[in-house]
């Protein structure tokens, strides 16, 4: 059976999200800035930045429509329960949702080659999972490059085996939860597995479970030179996306890329879904103004 015919519906969606912590869920305007109409000159989305909690009321100002947090310093921080709870009590407080987050887990937990983890990593991700259900999340990233690098001389295939098997028992604690896990493919930079949208398609494809999803980024993408037209091909699989410039991964408008043909390629799949910048940064806040700025007008031209 295609896993798209059991995807949760977009009203589905919806009940999950009000059914979470409350005051933290997607807002109306929210998911009302998303809709899509074929009608309209232009096209828009809700958009968020990766970046720590405290920057919520900056963002808020701004016109941005979520933070996307990380999982080592949100759900499972270092500092323990004790800080996971005064982080849960900030966004009940601050009311501006975490829609996703990054880092799920880290290089030194490996799904693949000789020496897996795959006990420890089922471990955190059940915790991740309950954890960003209680924040009223919907998605967690997973990237997780290091993790995933296969050692020099171990099989592609065996490991390519390995991480399926891995996100095969990861997806049932995905739909437990009701928080999808969006696979995302890196630049051949940082890793060396599953670096194209295609490849990570033929892993959602093997595990054959609506909560396993794809993640669009787009400076993943621009850097290795991958076609907007892959969008358009698996687009059906894309849950969220990230974005920055190619060269120094830049905040939009630094270097002034242009993103208008990966955006029309999402507005022709009627993507709705989150858009992130996630960045380097120089100069946070002056960016992050500009940022949202570029991409808003970029999203509008196309």
């Amino acid at each position: 059976m295609d896993p798209i015919e059991n995807h949760p519906s977009r009203r589905d969606f919806l009940k999950i999200a009000t059914g979470a912590l409350a005051g933290v869920t997607l807002t109306n305007t929210l998911v009302q800035a998303a809709l899509f109409d074929s009608n309209s000159a232009g096209y828009s989305l809700p958009l968020g930045v990766c970046t720590s909690y405290d920057k919520a009321p900056l963002l808020k100002s701004l016109g941005y429509s979520f933070v996307e947090e990380s999982v080592g310093r949100f759900l499972i921080p270092d500092a323990g329960d004790e800080q996971y709870e005064k982080n849960r009590l900030a966004l009940q407080t601050e009311k501006f949702p975490i829609l996703s987050y990054i880092y799920f887990f880290p290089g030194s937990l490996k799904s693949v080659g000789p020496d897996i983890h795959h006990e420890a990593i089922l471990k955190r991700a059940d915790l991740a999972l309950r954890r960003a259900k209680e924040c009223g999340s919907k998605k967690i990233v997973f990237g997780s490059g290091g993790s995933r690098a296969i050692p020099d001389g171990f099989d592609r295939a065996k490991a390519k085996t390995q991480h399926i098997e891995l996100c095969q028992k990861m997806a049932p604690l995905a739909e437990k939860y009701g928080v999808t896990l969006a696979v995302e493919p890196l630049n051949r930079s940082e890793t060396n597995f599953i670096n194209s949208l295609a490849e990570g398609v033929e892993i959602i494809q093997a595990v054959n479970n609506p909560w396993l999803r794809l993640q669009c980024d787009i400076y993943h993408m621009l850097k290795d030179n991958e076609s907007p037209e892959e969008i358009v091909t698996y687009g059906q699989y894309i849950t969220h996306c990230h974005i920055a410039e190619k060269q120094k991964r830049t905040a939009p408008g630094v270097m002034g890329d242009d993103f208008r043909p990966y955006f029309r390629a999402l507005k022709k799949i009627k993507y709705t879904g989150g858009l992130s910048l996630e960045c380097n940064w120089t100069d946070f806040d002056s960016e992050i103004a500009r940022g949202i700025e570029v991409v808003k007008q970029q999203l509008a031209a196309v």
